[in-house]
């Protein structure tokens, strides 16, 4: 490990992100909210530094797998702990804990919140916090080899670590086209979406936050009461919609757009993510929102259980109804749904429904070996044998998962906290879905938390974004060996 190596890069992110601190100054002054100063010097505080790292180190050389992973993960680390200064400099959030909370869950999509009142902060720290989600959806790293094509030196290596999911997707033979191609999709859906809620009455402000929370399926909103301020079924569906291609993955978009629609059909991972939606959708109705008395009639409770399925199961986090008053049942599905999140390759937490299903064909697999027990039976994903070194990691990674959640669990007791609250927090967090139960549900926010479980929180968020075996790895005595 060279560190020389993963500075330079960091310094680099870092003036990338300064740069990005000036994007909400437009709103900051239309909306005359005062908060401008910090932005600037956020800006020069974060530039200067990042300057300063990457004028004194230099890459001699492709970046190591095991430096990849080390940029990948300092870079959120960084990227949170400066995109943490306008929040604290504004006084928006005069706490620097809770601050790089917000921060953490901006740019790692989770979406879970300490603020107690959304709509008393500054417009430009809320469209700061919004575009914190859309630019840590696809990945800053990915942004970085899309736009500065001189960092595909090693550019492999850190878009392994970066990219969600079981298996990397790649497009084209070179890794920065990937990118690019990758942040096209991403910013053309964007546009789609924020033109479309804006036709459905949102000005541009509401219309880009939401759209960002949507895109990067992160969910923060600019409004107290989420989506449901809004009280339109028009803009329920809209983000249901975008929701729905937030979670899938992109590459199916990209093929999409070229006008091979074909490969929706084909791709057994998205059918699967479908069925997982449809069956969990079947089992709320007929447990809670149908029952009489819930909604006033039936097209209002098939949105809200539509919305808050899609919400929970691409780790989206909006909402726009209490499931904690719906059935035990309900409550239970969207818990596990926590666990599952979107398809591999696309914007969504979660284990991946990808690893879901070659879970769930690996117990058939040995269910069938038990009852033949010299037949030869692979697992198979759309008609072909997975490899065995793609079982084994998908093995490795859900054990992996469990023990993290078991292990943050057993923290956050010990911190004070109830088991509801909990087990809500922690699957909330490492699924990065945002709201989770308990104190900590679709009504309420983590500001109760204690600062120690905060950045235990934090971590967690990280571990879930980067799909634990890159920050996992940076614990190995040998990744820190020449």
């Amino acid at each position: 490990m060279h560190l020389s190596r993963v500075i330079h890069i960091l310094g680099l992110l870092l003036m990338f992100q300064a740069c990005t601190m000036l994007l909400p100054l437009p709103f900051c002054f239309y909306y005359a909210s005062g908060d401008h100063t910090a932005f600037l010097l956020s800006a020069a505080i974060t530039f200067v530094c990042g300057g300063i790292a990457y004028r004194f180190t230099r890459i001699d050389r492709d970046l190591l797998p095991k430096e990849g992973f080390a940029v990948v993960t300092f870079s959120w680390l960084a990227l949170s702990a400066f995109g943490a200064l306008p929040f604290v400099l504004s006084g928006a959030i005069p706490s620097y804990t809770d601050a790089f909370f917000e921060t953490m869950s901006g740019l790692s999509t989770t979406g879970a919140s300490i603020l107690t009142d959304i709509e008393a902060l500054p417009r430009g720290a809320l469209f700061w916090r919004s575009l914190n989600h859309w630019i840590g959806g696809m990945g800053i790293i990915v942004l970085s080899l899309a736009i500065l094509p001189f960092l595909g030196v090693g550019g492999m290596q850190l878009f392994k670590a970066e990219i969600p999911g079981p298996v990397v997707d790649k497009l084209t033979p070179r890794i920065t086209e990937t990118a690019k191609i990758l942040w096209a999709v991403y910013f053309a859906l964007t546009v789609a979406e924020a033109l479309l809620l804006m036709f459905g009455g949102l000005d541009l402000f509401d219309a880009l936050c939401h759209t960002f929370g949507t895109m990067a399926t992160g969910g923060f909103s600019t409004r107290n009461a989420s989506v449901a301020a809004y009280d339109s079924a028009y803009i329920e569906y809209v983000i249901i919609f975008f929701m729905l291609i937030a979670g899938a993955n992109f590459s199916l978009h990209f093929h999409a757009l070229r006008g091979q629609w074909r490969g929706y059909l084909r791709n057994r991972e998205f059918h699967f993510y479908l069925s997982l939606i449809g069956m969990a959708f079947l089992v709320i109705s007929a447990s809670s929102t149908f029952r009489a008395g819930m909604y006033p009639d039936w097209e209002e409770a098939f949105r809200k259980t539509l919305f808050q399925v899609v919400s929970i199961i691409t780790t989206t986090g909006y909402g726009t109804a209490d499931y904690e008053l719906w059935s035990f049942t309900a409550q239970f599905v969207l818990f596990s749904l926590m666990f599952v999140g979107g398809c591999a390759g696309s914007t969504g937490g979660g284990m991946k429904v990808m690893r879901i299903h070659l879970l769930v064909k690996f117990v058939s697999r040995e269910i069938t070996r038990l009852v033949h027990p010299r037949a030869v039976v692979p697992v198979r994903m759309g008609g072909h044998a997975v490899d065995r070194d793609v079982v084994a990691n998908v093995l490795g990674f859900f054990v992996l998962f469990m023990f993290s959640f078991a292990g943050g669990v057993f923290i956050m007791s010990e911190l004070g906290m109830d088991m509801p609250t909990s087990f809500g927090a922690v699957a909330a967090t490492l699924g990065n879905v945002g709201p989770g139960l308990g104190a900590v549900g679709p009504t309420d926010n983590y500001s109760a938390v204690p600062a120690a479980g905060k950045w235990v929180l934090s971590l967690l968020m990280l571990m879930g974004r980067l799909e634990i075996y890159t920050v996992i790895v940076l614990l190995s005595p040998a990744t820190w060996q020449r």
